[in-house]
């Protein structure tokens, strides 16, 4: 998962072209045409039809196409898979599931994706998942999703529906509820979804930070979770991208050094046929590889290029 990069996840209101017209020239690295909570119950069938229009136009370039369905609590999520798939399945590379309770909900949406690929031609498979976890249940549930289904990608956090599935007595989505002055209120939560997550393989990410100009804002909670191991964070608004695609990326310091362990530690196990590997003054180990890959990756998913060359000799 870590070569498809979601950095940035960009909302767009899935009944608003203009917006879906915006999102075609935004620098984010994925997108998700939004048939949910954007969509007014009025508007969700003319939704779908502005949803599949956009896709098959394309102008996407390199971003990872994706659509919010609907919860399944709701009268329209089938139609919602169905129309979508049918209508632009070849542009589409995954959907969004929200409020995900169970991994019963997950497997239910492989198999329907599965049937409408059979019927219509395409390759059996293709078609990821990201799961939204955005209550108590889902919590509850998160190792159990995870494991659900092969086409899950992703894990993501929904904070405002899981802030009131828990009472917290607060109205700012992305903030510390008042009187919580020590720690993170958050921080179990974040670290149970991630951890499922990199048990299964799967990519986490933040959930969307409501404040939209305050820009500073959400960087300070986007470095809060990049710095615990996710992959990215929803944006809502164009202001909020570079600060994602930022924080969710390795410094080109970070980059350069993590290629030069890799590279110091192939050439002492392989070449030299030593366990003792330095790297400068730095001792290295397995441990050490194993991190250098994580931020290697990072940095190559974002377009990061070595700016520094590895000299045996020195």
């Amino acid at each position: 998962m870590a070569s498809r990069s979601r950095r940035s996840v960009l909302a767009v209101p899935g009944s608003n072209p203009r917006f879906i017209e915006k999102a075609r020239g935004l620098e984010v690295d994925a997108f998700f045409l939004d048939l949910e909570d954007a969509v007014a119950p009025l508007e969700k069938e003319s939704a779908r039809r502005t949803v599949v229009a956009a896709l098959r136009e394309g102008g996407w370039g390199e971003r990872i196409r994706t659509v919010r369905v609907n919860d399944l609590a709701s009268p329209w999520t089938y139609r919602d898979v169905i129309a979508v798939v049918e209508g632009a399945g070849s542009e589409l590379d995954c959907l969004v599931l929200p409020k995900v309770t169970g991994a019963d909900q997950v497997r239910w949406l492989d198999l329907l994706l599965t049937q409408i690929e059979r019927a219509t031609g395409l390759p059996v498979g293709r078609i990821g998942i990201e799961a939204q976890i955005e209550d108590a249940r889902g919590l509850s549930a998160v190792d159990e999703i995870a494991a659900a289904s092969p086409r899950l990608e992703s894990l993501v956090f929904g904070p405002a529906d899981f802030m009131a599935s828990m009472n917290m007595k607060t109205l700012v989505v992305g903030e510390q509820p008042p009187g919580y002055d020590v720690g993170d209120a958050y921080h179990y939560v974040l670290m149970r979804i991630l951890t499922a997550a990199r048990a299964h393989g799967l990519q986490a990410i933040d959930g969307p930070y409501l404040q939209i100009r305050d820009v500073e804002a959400f960087r300070r909670s986007a470095d809060r979770t990049a710095a615990l191991g996710f992959d990215g964070k929803w944006v809502l608004h164009p202001a909020q991208v570079a600060a994602a695609n930022e924080a969710y990326a390795p410094t080109q310091e970070d980059y350069d050094h993590a290629e030069l362990i890799l590279d110091a530690y192939e050439h002492a196990t392989t070449v030299e046929r030593r366990g003792a590997v330095m790297l400068g003054d730095e001792m290295l180990d397995e441990a050490s590889r194993k991190m250098a890959l994580v931020v290697a990756a990072k940095g190559r998913a974002a377009g990061l290029t070595r700016t520094k060359a590895f000299d045996p000799e020195g």
